[in-house]
């Protein structure tokens, strides 16, 4: 097959990648919509509403032994436990059967458009015979489908799936992004970027930032949701998400940075010039270590841990859209017009 057809086909995929998001996310809206709800729970997994205060010596008062509360003390403990363990199981009334079919359903349409955004980089690696992440459009189209492969992946070990409406509305925009604003035609690179560094350094970087991105996700839940009972998971179960992702990311993007630091000496002489690029990846870099860092001495947790890597998040996204269009550097291969 030649090259064009290579590329219209890689075209083709993309397309057919949004339009199965785009259905998934609707699956995957109607299951959260209409589930089961859940109640908010603090991070020792007791219920927020099951917290009662209790008085210091209430077990003996006027010549009563202690004995005579153990039985109420130790109801109120089994109450706590039992609602601790039903967090992400069944809460009031059993929903329909509808929306749980309308999820199974959405899963698989995501699979499918995972198969569809692979096909496309697939494809379009082919028509240029390089690594395809040379240019914006490439680089965005490998995002969205590594955000999407970690949505996939954790799914298979853990029931994740209230966050597939919107990991796939994110997705569908990004590609959609691709297409209407940073669509470049197949060809070839400029001179620095063919090297086999592309597929070390920018690799680490597009995995790293679809694990962020998930990060984020679930750092954008956790400020919805509401006290009490919500169809979203309890907040602490949305912090534990977002930390396990940037504990995995973390180190990716750390070898990223020193990896395009080494790529940076063969390529122009120097590992490090300040330029924008360069700068923006070292401040992304510093903002998601103060979070871990916070996270593991200062134990920050629950709406301050939210914010501050909601604050890398908004890092990451800036080194990924803002540099690359708006500022002007050794970086700049967006190739928007």
């Amino acid at each position: 097959m030649s090259a064009e057809r290579l590329a219209e086909l890689s075209d083709l995929f993309v397309v057919a990648a949004v339009l199965l998001y785009v259905v998934a996310m609707v699956g995957f809206a109607v299951d959260l919509a209409f589930g089961r709800t859940r109640p908010d729970r603090a991070a020792d997994g007791e219920p927020v509403e099951a917290r009662q205060p209790v008085a210091v010596g209430a077990a003996v008062r006027d010549g009563e032994s202690s004995a005579t509360t153990a039985p109420s003390v130790a109801a109120g403990a089994e109450a706590a436990e039992a609602g601790a363990g039903a967090v992400g199981t069944a809460s009031g009334p059993k929903p329909p059967n509808g929306p749980a079919r309308a999820g199974t359903v959405a899963l698989a349409l995501a699979w499918l458009g995972w198969a569809a955004n692979f096909g496309a980089l697939v494809t379009r690696g082919l028509a240029v015979d390089r690594w395809p992440w040379g240019n914006m459009y490439e680089f965005v189209v490998a995002i969205c489908f590594a955000a999407v492969t970690a949505f996939l992946v954790t799914q298979i070990r853990h029931n994740v799936r209230f966050m597939g409406a919107f990991v796939m509305v994110t997705a569908a925009l990004g590609l959609g992004l691709a297409v209407k604003v940073f669509y470049t035609v197949a060809g070839p690179v400029v001179p620095a970027l063919n090297s086999y560094w592309i597929a070390i350094h920018v690799t680490a970087a597009i995995i790293a930032t679809g694990l962020l991105t998930m990060a984020g996700v679930s750092g954008i839940l956790y400020l919805m949701r509401g006290d009490g009972m919500s169809r979203l998971p309890a907040r602490a179960d949305l912090e534990r998400v977002a930390h396990r992702a940037i504990v995995f990311a973390f180190p990716l993007w750390t070898f990223a940075v020193i990896a395009g630091a080494l790529w940076a000496d063969r390529a122009w002489g120097r590992y490090w010039g300040w330029d924008p690029k360069e700068v923006w990846s070292f401040i992304t870099w510093v903002a998601y270590a103060a979070y871990l860092h916070a996270k593991a001495t200062a134990g920050w947790k629950g709406r301050a841990s939210t914010i501050v890597q909601l604050v890398a998040f908004g890092c990451l996204l800036f080194n990924l859209v803002g540099v690359n269009i708006f500022i002007d550097g050794l970086h700049s291969y967006a190739d928007v017009d």
